[in-house]
């Protein structure tokens, strides 16, 4: 149902779809000479694609958290290519999108609200965007203090409380229960219950799942990743407890 990024000759200006869209994101798309992120199908009719309204917000958000530490280290920038969809044609036009985000006066907020309000009724697809984030935030190795306070502030702005922001956290950043906590069990829980808890995550985070609802290709991504940390926290408590019962048998 989504199309990848594709040329149409430029012929697109980004004005209409941004007075489509409205608010901070839409005023983005506006100023953006060319067509990236406007050309996919249905993306000029009747309700705003949500395949632009997610990449675009996805591209603003992370220009800002850019600026939250003052640094883009190449890590960043690759783990940036690799969520965001687009040929390498129309990567200059998205590295554009990427800079004027974060040469605007607007702030994440604006964005982060605008989304909220957008995918109100689909809370997955803000679920994707702040894992989205996550990726590239952890992508050179570490996620600095001021990359984590921003986060937990768009986390706060979709509406997530304190115990969600961490189980997505822990999918991203090593501590000592990250298996529990990414897959939002105790230690005080069986192991039966947990997998339990384990395969209706897999269920509801399964990528073909997302390819099923016609999610853009950078959700997609983005739950491929997901389902390889829930994979790793089941994998890493199931040998736990394995080792542990073996060694009350010996």
């Amino acid at each position: 149902m989504w199309n990848s990024l594709r040329s149409v000759g430029g012929k697109l200006g980004g004005a209409g779809l941004g007075l489509a869209i409205g608010g901070p994101l839409g005023a983005l798309i506006g100023a953006l000479a060319g067509h990236v992120l406007i050309d996919r199908e249905g993306g000029l009719f009747g309700r705003p694609d949500r395949s632009i309204v997610f990449t675009t917000g996805l591209v603003a958000l992370s220009a800002k958290m850019a600026r939250s530490d003052g640094v883009v280290t190449r890590d960043e920038v690759a783990a940036f290519r690799t969520i965001v969809s687009a040929s390498e044609a129309d990567l200059p036009r998205i590295e554009a999108l990427f800079d004027l985000a974060k040469a605007t006066t607007a702030g994440f907020e604006a964005y982060a609200h605008q989304l909220a309000e957008l995918f109100a009724d689909e809370p997955a697809l803000l679920e994707d965007v702040l894992d989205g984030l996550f990726s590239i935030a952890a992508a050179d190795g570490v996620i600095h203090e001021a990359e984590t306070a921003y986060l937990e502030q768009v986390a706060a702005i979709f509406g997530f409380d304190a115990a969600r922001f961490g189980q997505i956290e822990a999918r991203h950043v090593r501590r000592a229960d990250d298996p529990y906590v990414a897959l939002g069990v105790s230690r005080e829980m069986s192991l039966a219950e947990i997998r339990t808890a384990y395969l209706r995550l897999v269920e509801e985070h399964h990528p073909d799942r997302a390819i099923a609802r016609g999610l853009p290709p950078e959700a997609v991504t983005i739950a491929n990743e997901r389902m390889t940390a829930l994979n790793a926290a089941w994998a890493k408590i199931s040998a736990e407890r394995n080792r542990a019962r073996l060694a009350v048998r010996a």
